[in-house]
């Protein structure tokens, strides 16, 4: 299983800061290893960002994105204590959820 998902959510007035890292390998399909051997694809097919368990962002990533995928956004309508929830699925069906609750 891979590492846990850097998440961090932080008030800013009357909205919150978000920083996510997912960490993955993100592998296109396109390279070759040391015995010329094609590197087989491994890549986030799908992520999403809840707040409360209400989807606030959906996203289809692919073989395009670099490995350990960095997100930053701003999310209005956020109070301290609520909870922030990345989940993510990749091409192989693994599938990862972290959380964080949101800091003033």
């Amino acid at each position: 299983m891979t590492e846990a998902t850097r998440l961090r959510a932080q008030l800013q007035g009357d909205r919150a800061l978000v920083r996510l890292r997912m960490s993955h390998e993100m592998e296109s399909g396109q390279r070759k290893d040391s015995a010329g051997k094609t590197i087989p694809a491994w890549y986030i097919q799908e992520a999403s960002v809840l707040l409360n368990g209400q989807v606030v962002l959906r996203g289809q990533l692919g073989t395009a994105v670099s490995k350990n995928p960095y997100l930053q956004f701003q999310l209005k309508g956020v109070k301290a204590g609520d909870t922030l929830s990345v989940t993510w699925q990749d091409n192989r069906g693994q599938q990862r959820r972290d959380d964080t609750v949101v800091t003033p």
